[in-house]
């Protein structure tokens, strides 16, 4: 076990660092000019050129990505182009507000998508199996951005009852929320159901329920359990559709968070800010994809074999 984890930790600073590197290759590759941008459509070529050294973006493209790596590993990404304020303090005044709708939907996912798929594997060709059934296909066919508007549609304007837009109190946090975990959740239930009625086939479960074990004991204890390993493998992947979701998110209903903030500096071709919000995304990924890796491994321990 403690190879395993060891080997998975190396492995972390050269993901991040190929991550990091392609990041910050393509970003320069974007159309546009930042320091025209900086310094105004009316500056004249020598206000440009001087605001480009003043950026850095005069040097060698490797130079600025070495500059921008030894920097990083002291914890500095830079200042932002628009705001000039350490990119770090950004993002921490940000990443608060991404944190509670992520994990907010997350938890809706993984509960309703977990629950509704392992009764509707148990109660297979029922009523409540076709209708997880429907709203699972649904949800994956929905687009997250038309799901939101008809959700402040409803609620907001005809209703009333939840507000509009924007942030300040946790009826804020319902809406996105709710819009954010449409989809994973029918992917969840989706993966639940496949997989629980793969296991509760097996020899085993029959022989479980021949020896008069209670329901819950069989499908709970000894059904769940194998089942897990592939919708804990989702719901960790998942965790990184979620953030991006965030994006769309957060601009619909005006949520001060991580993807408003990655909106606004693509706006702008704030290349340290982009560099910063994206590098954080893929850094909370790798981890949660890490700790994904050790549960499954405490789960099944036959994996460590491999």
């Amino acid at each position: 076990m403690s190879k395993y984890i060891i080997r998975k930790l190396l492995m972390l600073p050269v993901v991040l660092l190929a991550v990091s590197f392609i990041i910050f290759m393509i970003l320069r590759f974007i159309p546009g000019d930042p320091a025209r941008l900086m310094a105004g459509q009316q500056a004249t070529q020598q206000d440009v050129e001087m605001m480009r050294t003043k950026l850095g973006l005069d040097e060698n493209i490797f130079i600025q990505y070495a500059d921008f790596l030894q920097n990083a590993l002291q914890g500095d990404l830079g200042n932002s182009m628009r705001s000039s304020k350490p990119v770090i303090s950004e993002i921490k005044s940000r990443f608060p507000n991404t944190m509670a709708l992520a994990l907010s939907s997350y938890t809706i996912a993984v509960s309703i998508g977990i629950v509704s798929g392992v009764l509707a594997a148990v109660f297979q060709y029922s009523l409540f199996d076709q209708a997880v059934m429907f709203m699972a296909i649904l949800g994956a066919s929905t687009a997250n951005f038309w799901l939101a508007l008809i959700a402040m549609n409803f609620f907001s304007v005809k209703l009333g009852i939840l507000p509009l837009m924007g942030s300040g109190s946790w009826q804020h946090l319902i809406l996105p929320s709710l819009s954010l975990a449409f989809y994973p959740t029918a992917l969840i239930a989706r993966m639940s159901r496949s997989s629980m009625l793969e296991i509760i086939r097996q020899d085993y479960i029959r022989t479980a329920k021949a020896k008069g074990l209670g329901a819950v004991i069989v499908y709970c204890k000894h059904a769940l359990r194998n089942a897990c390993i592939p919708i804990i493998t989702v719901v960790g992947l998942h965790f990184g559709v979620l953030f991006g979701g965030a994006v769309v998110t957060e601009t619909v209903f005006n949520w001060p968070g991580i993807g408003r903030l990655l909106i606004d500096s693509v706006r702008y071709r704030d290349y340290p800010l982009i560099q910063g919000t994206v590098l954080l995304t893929v850094v909370m990924v790798v981890l949660v994809n890490f700790l994904v890796d050790i549960i499954i491994v405490k789960i099944d321990p036959r994996i460590r074999l491999d």
